[in-house]
């Protein structure tokens, strides 16, 4: 989750001025959190209030997600929402819309930590997408993270998560190949084996997080995407987490530390 919100935050300035370099200095004045980051904490949010127990109903925990995504959001209604997503929680709505879009997979890191099998990270993602983004190339880019996540987390070799990726995905590209000509995509498919790609070819969190940003496109969300899965792999710096979380007000504040409480419990 930690990974999310700094790749979310550093690539918040390039997400329409995009850079196609790994040459940038990663906090400066002109960063800020966008909706990648309220949105992954309202999943937190709902997450904590099962207090590290099993989630066994499904429809409970959609049910109290999605009152969390309404509650967190609505303070943050200038943050970068999509237009459907904006109109989802200004009206509160309670009922998906079948997108396929990234926020999907940009906010489900949470589901990768609270789970205790590889298979609950999975349901887990899949009922985070579905509130909204019930469309299969949604929920499966959100399923992908989660995994990809878990398995990371649980000290499995790159060789092991890009297999399991490719049960998803066909990343058949390098970085170098597609940064020349790689552009704004929204979609889970467009945007999420970019997010892989940049994980895999990449030799430390910090690596990671510069090679999303180097393709440019939807710079924040494939920042926070590979953040999210390379801060599972590597584990992130102290002095990185603390500059990130200085971006953040003190709501958002009590809700990251909330849930990193209970996911230490569980990790240990």
């Amino acid at each position: 989750m930690t990974g999310a919100i700094i790749g979310d935050i550093v690539g918040s300035r390039f997400e329409f001025h995009n850079l196609k370099s790994k040459d940038f200095t990663f906090f400066t004045p002109d960063c800020f959190f966008t909706d990648d980051t309220v949105m992954t904490l309202a999943v937190a949010k709902a997450l904590s209030k099962y207090k590290g127990m099993r989630i066994t109903n499904h429809r409970d925990f959609k049910r109290v997600l999605t009152d969390c995504m309404h509650d967190v959001g609505g303070h943050y209604m200038d943050c970068g929402y999509g237009g459907n997503f904006y109109h989802w929680i200004k009206e509160r709505r309670t009922t998906p819309y079948g997108s396929y879009g990234n926020g999907s997979a940009m906010r489900v890191s949470p589901a990768g930590w609270y789970a205790d099998s590889l298979s609950e990270a999975e349901i887990l993602a899949k009922a985070t997408a579905e509130v909204t983004h019930d469309h299969r190339e949604g929920i499966k880019g959100a399923v992908s993270v989660s995994g990809a996540i878990y398995l990371a987390r649980t000290g499995h070799s790159k060789e092991e998560i890009k297999r399991y990726v490719s049960e998803f995905y066909v990343i058949d590209f390098t970085l170098d190949e597609i940064r020349p000509v790689y552009s704004f995509n929204e979609t889970c498919q467009g945007s999420v084996p970019q997010a892989f790609a940049a994980f895999f070819e990449s030799v430390s969190f910090e690596d990671a997080i510069r090679n999303a940003i180097s393709i440019g496109g939807d710079s924040d969300t494939i920042a926070a995407i590979t953040g999210s899965v390379a801060e599972a792999f590597y584990g992130v710096d102290e002095n990185l987490k603390k500059e990130a979380m200085s971006y953040l007000d003190e709501r958002l504040l009590e809700i990251y530390n909330n849930f990193n409480k209970i996911t230490e419990v569980k990790v240990k």
